[in-house]
């Protein structure tokens, strides 16, 4: 949704450490009059089109960048600047660490002002460093800058705050690998015997490698020992190195006639940065589970017993027309005698 916004608005956007949708610009009111800003990416001379700032880097570079801090109102405001550690919210959003958490990895290497003072509708474009640490270990580091607000209304202070995400990565060999965990498969029948059910199944997707990255899978449900199958296509949401996040699939048309077989495959896809040169794991994974076909065989058991007893009529029928097949020579037998 981001890329049909103007430029400058690609920006995130928490208030009192809450994921909002990424707005124009962001407004708090610290004093009693509205302050309206946005942050954005920036070279030297102001905002440059990017909506985060991305690089690779070696261990121990220092890299000079640039953020530009946009003042929509009508007085002076005094912003705070922040950077933190990124994660992604529980649904999927990209949040940096609020001021009272400890960053231990990307945002530890950002060094930029406590403060800058914009004026009444103006820009200030302010630099800052980013030094990537002799030791740091191969992939990605997530980090976030941002320009806060406090507002003093009442007995709670308000955190307001806009920035954007820092995507670093230290350079080395990349590892795009997403792990299945805890994979549960269930079976839902129809109680109609001539409609097929499905299975169900929930999965945790963990990033086990060291760079961002999404899956693209499929679920294959085989049955009768493989001689039949289902299969659908799933998509595992972005995960940066260390998340998990729940992937669920539904797949129709299974009957669930004994042994059944799960087989889930994903392959992952680096989101961001070149990843011609990354070492891509796919993986799979296999369970087996059992059903009992009760409808079918409830249906079966009322067609023996339809059968069974359409048989007894039968032979009854048989038994009696033999009955009657005998009285009556028997009667043409003795009508002869007594003729003679």
């Amino acid at each position: 949704m981001i890329r049909f916004l103007p430029r400058w608005a690609a920006v995130l956007v928490t208030m009192s450490a809450m994921m909002l949708p990424a707005p124009v610009a962001a407004s708090a009111q610290p004093t009693g009059a509205t302050v309206t800003w946005a942050v954005q990416p920036a070279d030297a001379r102001g905002p440059d089109g990017r909506r985060w700032i991305e690089h690779t880097l070696d261990p121990g570079t220092v890299l000079t960048e640039h953020l530009a801090v946009r003042n929509f109102g009508d007085a002076p405001v005094v912003f705070a600047l922040q950077a933190a550690d990124g994660y992604l919210t529980d649904k999927g959003r990209f949040n940096m660490l609020t001021a009272g958490q400890e960053s231990v990895d990307g945002g530890t290497w950002i060094t930029l002002p406590e403060t800058v003072t914009v004026e009444a509708r103006q820009t200030t474009v302010v630099p800052f460093t980013i030094t990537v640490p002799p030791d740091a270990t191969p992939g990605d580091h997530p980090a976030g800058v941002a320009a806060t607000v406090t507002s003093a209304g009442g007995t709670v202070a308000v955190q307001s705050r806009v920035g954007f995400r820092v995507m670093l990565r230290a350079s080395g060999t990349v590892t795009a690998a997403v792990t299945v965990e805890d994979l549960t498969v269930r079976h839902e029948g129809s109680w109609n015997p001539f409609a097929s059910g499905g299975v169900h199944l929930t999965y945790t997707a963990r990033n086990s490698g060291n760079v961002a990255v999404t899956g693209a899978g499929t679920v294959r449900v085989g049955e009768l020992f493989g001689l039949t199958g289902r299969t659908v296509s799933t998509a595992v949401p972005e995960l940066l190195p260390g998340d998990s996040r729940q992937v669920e699939a539904h797949v129709g048309g299974v009957w669930g006639l004994g042994r059944y077989s799960t087989t889930v495959e994903v392959t992952p896809a680096v989101v961001t940065g070149d990843p011609a040169d990354a070492q891509v794991r796919p993986t799979t994974v296999t369970v087996t589970g059992w059903t009992v076909p009760w409808p079918q065989l409830v249906f079966g058991v009322l067609v023996g017993i339809l059968l069974l007893g359409w048989l007894a009529i039968a032979r009854r029928r048989r038994r009696r027309l033999a009955r009657m097949l005998d009285q009556a020579r028997a009667e043409g037998r003795e009508s002869v005698l007594a003729a003679d």
